[in-house]
């Protein structure tokens, strides 16, 4: 087995580093200071950590063209994305900055006590494993609540972008932030999976796909540890007839598009009411046409390559496959490398690839529905349940249908997103539990009732 992890710029397939994994002994250290920050940490007034927030988002500020070159050479997102990560990061963080402190306090409750209350403790040192699609922004909405409300944390990244896990640690520690309260474990997974039975481990939160949560939740469960999974999506869109194609058709084609398609939440079914599907297409033909591929670190690029060349080469496999079951090609489907053109598929029904898996990567497939009622019966035949998207005029009538849509997020007239201010997680094979907001900051602690008497 390999000591070492190589990394590779995905666009041109050049080497950009090694880096050596941890030792048993590295492991076991990192372990043990994980234990004794964590027992000095819980005990800093939340004032105190308010103000390394603060510090951070000066660190991120100042360094953002560095970190953004380091995204874009380690997976391969254009740059203008590499940079909005990061400002996105800071936007988390300034809203746990305002609203941190009013999260984490003791909620009184009214009972026959002299006094009762709940106390959110923080629990100490949680894993978590995290993928390479947004490699700053991932990590930090799991590390900025769990942080705060006074845990530490251990990150286990994935290995294409280790040179952003080791960033990551770094900007926690320049800010001011106690060393131990986040550490980068260079290892490999079946080293995670040991490590998750450690006592000094108290709960788990990855970010990946189902296989690997079902694996990590079967790990943490054998050991009674809590998690949280964010794992794939097959969100639909859908578009009714009385939407405003020109108003919104640039919001629905960065839906799909948006870092190449490779994001859980993006748009992977296009469900289009039949009177106006000719024409969706025809717009929504042109704007994908009109992309530009280029060198990611360009300023005019727009698309890029995927961030490996074997997940280019799986993606390539499921849209064959719809293809020979009768799939039509519309534009595009072609592959050089770890690049995969922008595609638009056209007769596909539900039994195909394309339809009833996740499809990471720039891949539309656009189905023709009858009515809104037919439109939310298709997207809900899936086994993943993280967003649908809905682009009507008639938003009154659409948001009737909540109770209709069995995902974490609905969003009309909008594509789906994550927000700091608001709770972000899905249903069925998307996972359980949520992050941001101030559900995300309570998913690690210890919600203890305290009973007072005299």
């Amino acid at each position: 087995m390999s000591k070492t992890i190589d990394t590779y710029n995905p666009y041109n397939g050049k080497r950009l580093n090694t880096y050596q994994l941890d030792s048993e002994d590295q492991l076991n250290k990192k372990l043990e200071l994980s234990k004794s920050t964590f027992e000095s940490w819980k005990s800093v007034e939340i004032q105190k950590r308010v103000e390394l927030l603060k510090n951070l988002a000066d660190e991120m500020l100042a360094d953002k063209n560095k970190l953004s070159k380091l995204i874009t050479k380690e997976m391969g997102k254009p740059i203008k994305e590499s940079r909005a990560e990061i400002e996105k990061c800071v936007f988390l963080i300034d809203f746990y900055i305002l609203n941190a402190e009013q999260f984490l306090s003791d909620a009184i409750i009214d009972t026959d006590a002299h006094e009762s209350y709940i106390s959110y403790d923080p629990l100490g040192c949680i894993l978590a494993v995290m993928p390479w699609n947004y490699p700053f922004w991932q990590v930090f909405r799991f590390a900025i609540p769990t942080l705060t409300a006074g845990n530490v944390a251990f990150l286990k990244h994935a290995s294409n972008v280790s040179g952003c896990a080791l960033a990551i640690e770094e900007l926690f520690i320049k800010s001011g932030f106690p060393k131990g309260c986040l550490q980068t474990l260079l290892t490999n997974h079946e080293t995670i999976e040991k490590i998750i039975g450690n006592d000094i481990i108290k709960a788990v939160t990855l970010t990946g796909s189902e296989k690997a949560g079902k694996s990590i939740a079967a790990t943490a469960g054998k050991h009674l540890k809590k998690t949280v999974l964010e794992l794939g999506g097959n969100n639909a869109c859908i578009i009714l007839k009385d939407a405003d194609l020109e108003k919104h058709m640039d919001t629905i084609v960065k839906a799909r598009m948006q870092n190449s398609g490779q994001s859980c939440i993006a748009a992977k079914r296009f469900l289009v009411e039949e009177e106006i599907y000719d024409e969706f297409l025809k717009l929504f033909t042109e704007k994908v046409k009109a992309l530009k591929y280029s060198n990611p670190l360009d300023e005019d690029t727009n698309m890029s390559c995927l961030a490996r060349e074997d997940l280019a080469e799986t993606l390539e496999k499921q849209v064959s496959k719809s293809i020979t079951m009768g799939a039509k090609v519309h534009y595009g489907n072609s592959r050089d490398k770890a690049y995969f053109q922008p595609t638009i598929l056209t007769d596909v029904t539900e039994d195909m690839p394309v339809f009833k898996e996740e499809t990471f990567g720039p891949v539309a497939p656009v189905l023709k529905i009858k009515d809104l009622d037919h439109a939310i019966k298709l997207a809900s035949n899936s086994r993943f349940g993280l967003g649908t998207m809905l682009f009507t005029a008639d938003y009154k009538k659409a948001s009737k249908k909540v109770l209709n849509v069995e995902d974490g997020a609905y969003f009309i007239n909008e594509m789906v997103k994550s927000d700091p201010r608001l709770p972000f997680g899905g249903t069925k094979s998307s996972g359980f539990g949520r992050e941001l907001s101030k559900e995300g900051i309570l998913e690690f602690v210890n919600k203890k009732t305290i009973f007072i008497n005299k």
